[in-house]
């Protein structure tokens, strides 16, 4: 079973592309992740783990979500390999987003498109189209 649960705050705003040869949309953003325990200094550490939503669900978490906000996000670890503009193999390691909920309301009063506590789930249409 590959399934992840994560609550955290985007570490900037999301990043809207769409594929050259399909043109489905894709969002990518940080999320930065309080660990459970504290260190040595008291303090709690955070990870900052990329993100990475397809179609529909991409569009609206770059229309909907900006820098700081809070959200909680279940989906599945996404690995994949490719090769860097020096020719060297890189892996990199995401979190494919299913679902999405928004935990606190924008700082922005008139962009409240998407009201608190909503949840939306990725459509993935036809699995052929998914690309990886």
């Amino acid at each position: 079973m590959n399934h992840v649960v994560l609550i955290g705050r985007l570490t900037s705003d999301p990043k809207l592309a769409y594929m050259p040869n399909s043109g489905i949309a894709v969002t990518r953003f940080n999320l930065a992740v309080e660990r459970n325990f504290k260190n040595e200094k008291g303090k709690k550490d955070v990870d900052f783990i990329p993100i990475i939503c397809f179609r529909k669900l991409a569009e609206i978490v770059a229309n909907n979500l900006t820098k700081g906000r809070l959200i909680s996000i279940h989906g599945s670890i996404l690995t994949r390999k490719y090769q860097a503009q020096d020719g060297t193999n890189r892996f990199v390691t995401e979190v494919l987003v299913n679902e999405v909920k928004f935990l606190d309301k924008p700082k922005n009063k008139n962009s409240d498109l998407m009201p608190t506590d909503e949840s939306i789930s990725a459509d993935w249409g036809n699995e052929d189209d998914i690309p990886f």
